[in-house]
C-alpha cells in the first residue's frame, strides 16, 4: 500500500460522528445538529418545478444562478441591519462546510497559522490542517464567546487568518455588536483575514446577530452562511461565501476544482427559502426558544452549571467526570466537549433540536445519570 499526506493524516472522524454512528437504534439523540423541523414546503416545491422544467439538469455559473445571488444579496440587506453585498461578490456553495474550505484553502499558506476558537466547530482546525496551516486554540470566556483582546494577543507574524463563529457551535454564544465591530477593527489593524461563520445568524434568542462584515473598512472580512440550519435543509447543501471581488476571485478558483457548482436543484429551493415566507423560520427559532428555557432548567435543577446559549440550539454545561459516558450508556447521545477543542474538556455538548416530549425524556435519563457519577 501506498502511503497518505501528512495533512490527511493530523484529521479524524469528527467526535460528533463517531458518537452518532456508535448509538443504538432506540437511542434518543441531542448529538447531531440538525433542525426537527421539515424544508418549507415553498423551497422544496421550486427545487421540484426546477427538475421538472428541466432547470436541474446541466451546470450553473460556477458561482451559482445570479437570481439565488441576489437573493442572498436582499436576504444579507434584510437580515443583517441592511448590509451590502454585491451578488457578483457571492459565491454558492456545497453547505457552509465547503465556504469554509475555499475560504480557509485560498487565505492560508503551508505553515501559517489560524486562529480558531476552543472549543469551537470541528471543522475549523481540520480544514486548517488540510491547508497545510496551523491551527491555534483561542480560548474562550467564561460566557463562552470569544474575547478579541485574546485574539489580537494570539496574532503573530505567521497568523493569516482568525474564524469567528456567532451564533456558536457548540456553545449556543452570540457576540455582542461591540465584539464583532472590534473584531473587524482587529483584522484591518493587523492585516490579517476575519472568517464569519454566520450560519445560525438567524437563530438569536437574546441579544442581536451583527456581521463583522458591516463595520470593516478593508476588504478583510469573509462571511460564511447557508441555508441548512436558517430553512431546516441540512440534506440539500446550499451555502455560500462572500467578500471583497479579490478574494471571491481566489476562492472561486478552488471552488471550480472541487465542486464545479452547487447542485442546481438545491440552488432553486434556496432561492425559494430565502425570497419567500419567513415565517417558518419565526416558528422554528421561537420553538427552539422554548426548548432551550426547558433544557436550561431541567439541568440547573440537576446542579450543572452552563452559560444561558443566546442562540443556535446548543447548550454547554460542565459535567461532572464520567457523566458523558453514563448518559450515551443509558441511551441518551449527547457529545463529550473535548470533541471540540482541549478546552472543551470537562463539559458537553446538548442539542435541543427535537421535542419537548423526546427532551424532557432525554432530561431524566440525565438526572438519573448525574447522580449515578455524585
Amino acid at each position: 500500500m501506498t502511503g497518505f499526506s501528512s495533512r490527511v493524516e493530523q484529521v479524524s472522524i469528527s467526535g460528533i460522528r463517531e458518537v452518532f454512528e456508535a448509538a443504538g437504534e432506540d437511542a434518543i439523540n441531542l448529538g447531531l445538529g440538525q433542525p426537527d423541523f421539515p424544508t418549507p414546503d415553498h423551497a422544496r416545491q421550486a427545487a421540484i418545478e426546477a427538475i421538472r422544467a428541466g432547470e436541474g439538469d446541466a451546470y450553473t455559473s460556477n458561482k451559482g444562478t445570479r437570481e439565488l445571488r441576489e437573493a442572498i444579496a436582499t436576504k444579507h440587506a434584510r437580515d443583517d441591519d441592511a448590509l451590502d453585498v454585491d451578488p457578483e461578490n457571492v459565491i454558492a456553495t456545497a453547505g457552509g462546510s465547503e465556504a469554509l474550505h475555499i475560504a480557509i484553502e485560498a487565505h492560508v499558506d503551508a505553515g501559517e497559522e489560524v486562529l480558531i476558537p476552543d472549543p469551537g466547530f470541528v471543522s475549523y482546525e481540520a480544514l486548517t490542517h488540510l491547508a497545510g496551516g496551523e491551527p491555534v486554540p483561542v480560548e474562550l470566556r467564561e460566557d463562552l464567546t470569544m474575547d478579541p483582546a485574546d485574539v489580537a494577543a494570539a496574532i503573530s507574524d505567521d497568523t493569516a487568518a482568525f474564524v469567528v463563529n456567532s451564533p456558536a457551535n457548540p456553545t449556543g454564544a452570540v457576540q455582542s455588536v461591540a465584539d464583532m465591530r472590534e473584531f473587524a477593527r482587529i483584522a484591518d489593524e493587523h492585516g490579517v483575514l476575519c472568517i464569519s461563520d454566520e450560519v445560525y445568524g438567524r437563530i438569536v434568542f437574546d441579544g442581536e446577530h451583527r456581521s463583522p462584515l458591516a463595520f470593516a473598512d478593508s476588504d478583510n472580512v469573509v462571511v460564511v452562511d447557508a441555508c441548512s440550519k436558517t430553512y431546516s435543509m441540512t440534506g440539500w447543501r446550499l451555502g455560500w461565501v462572500t467578500g471583497s471581488h479579490e478574494r471571491i476571485e481566489r476562492m472561486l478558483r478552488v471552488h471550480q476544482y472541487c465542486q464545479a457548482c452547487a447542485s442546481a436543484p438545491a440552488q432553486y429551493a434556496a432561492e425559494a427559502a430565502l425570497t419567500g415566507p419567513q415565517d417558518p423560520v419565526d416558528e422554528m427559532v421561537a420553538a427552539f426558544e422554548e426548548r432551550r428555557d426547558v433544557l436550561l432548567d431541567e439541568l440547573a435543577d440537576m446542579g450543572l452549571e452552563v452559560p444561558t446559549p443566546r442562540g443556535a440550539f446548543y447548550a454547554m454545561p460542565r459535567v461532572p467526570d464520567g457523566w458523558v459516558d453514563e448518559v450515551i450508556d443509558r441511551g441518551v447521545v449527547v457529545v463529550p466537549g473535548e470533541a471540540f477543542g482541549a478546552n472543551g474538556a470537562g463539559h458537553a455538548r446538548i442539542s435541543y433540536a427535537t421535542d419537548l416530549g423526546t427532551l424532557r425524556e432525554a432530561t431524566e435519563v440525565m438526572r438519573e445519570a448525574t447522580a449515578a457519577v455524585r
